[in-house]
């Protein structure tokens, strides 16, 4: 029977999604996670191996000669040495546009949440300071009406495209950055070059991938562009940002504050500048992780495979 093998299946299923569909395709077998040293032995013998994170590079994969089939439970696929993979005849593919309006959603609510600051008053109401309020109502932090703000998108995909509807449903005004001029934008959108956006927007939101060109991009020279009073958001990749030259930015004011959903390493070293920098909201990587957008990631991975065993590959990467 065919060998199937899930290296860290905690990270798409903590328990509330179901492997079972899985089984018409073969044996399988799922790992909560698998550390380095366990991967070869757990991966022996299968033609099929799905991660999220485990690192499968050449120097393993040439020891996997009857390995046929690697789904990356992800959209990004760097884990998988590709070119290798190709070269042995192994079929990679990811996962694709699973869930971009959970992800927007998240840089929504980090917007929101320096917006209209709904945590630290519920803080404040329950340390008692509305019960000691001489007055009906207070307010300890500026409020911000998001209607007629602009919003800059940094890449316009699927995620970004979700997030300025959003946007647009806040009635904010909505810019775009892309590598290429783009002619075919919604009407209520303007595509402008990087520094006109960095420079104009009260809100810029990233939603590019990362390279080699762009890695840290946002650096101290392009956040001193930006209005003081301006929000920089970050659900795509943490590499994008100099972590020491924002930390050192909201310190000084320089911009009012960042949402960020992901880091340059993660999880992050204890010293990472970020995690005490004012005005800075973090969350753990997890805006893509819905219930709904984990149910339909799955469904995908496992109609991947389906795919594959018929011969019509789709989703493939390399």
């Amino acid at each position: 029977m065919r060998k199937i093998i899930v290296l860290d299946g905690e990270t798409l299923n903590p328990g509330d999604l179901d492997w079972t569909l899985l089984n018409r395709y073969g044996e399988v077998t799922v790992y909560s996670n698998s550390s380095a040293e366990l991967v070869l032995e757990r991966c022996e013998g299968a033609e099929i191996v799905l991660t999220n994170k485990v690192v499968l590079d050449a120097s393993l994969l040439v020891q996997l000669p009857q390995l046929r089939y690697i789904g990356v439970t992800a959209t990004g696929y760097n884990v998988v040495d590709v070119n290798a993979a190709a070269a042995q005849g192994v079929v990679v593919t990811n996962i694709p546009g699973y869930g971009p309006e959970s992800v927007a959603q998240m840089a929504m609510a980090h917007l929101l949440h320096f917006a209209s600051r709904v945590a630290q008053h519920d803080d404040a109401v329950h340390q008692g300071q509305w019960v000691d309020s001489p007055n009906f109502c207070f307010w300890n932090a500026p409020l911000m009406a998001l209607a007629g703000k602009t919003l800059g998108v940094v890449g316009f995909g699927d995620i970004g495209q979700a997030m300025a509807r959003m946007a647009r449903g806040f009635g904010m005004k909505v810019l775009v950055h892309t590598r290429s001029e783009r002619h075919d934008l919604p009407t209520e959108h303007r595509w402008v070059t990087l520094a006109e956006l960095f420079s104009q927007a009260d809100v810029v939101s990233l939603h590019c991938p990362q390279t080699a060109a762009n890695t840290e991009f946002v650096n101290a020279q392009l956040l001193a562009t930006m209005k003081p009073t301006a929000l920089l958001l970050n659900t795509a990749r943490g590499g994008l940002i100099h972590e020491a030259e924002l930390a050192q930015a909201l310190a000084a004011g320089v911009i009012a504050g960042a949402g960020l959903d992901v880091l340059s390493t993660e999880p992050p070293a204890a010293d990472n500048p970020l995690l005490t920098a004012p005005n800075c909201s973090i969350t753990p990587h997890n805006a893509w992780a819905t219930l709904e957008a984990r149910q339909n990631l799955l469904n995908i991975a496992i109609a991947n495979i389906g795919s594959y065993l018929n011969g019509k590959v789709q989703h493939q990467v390399n």
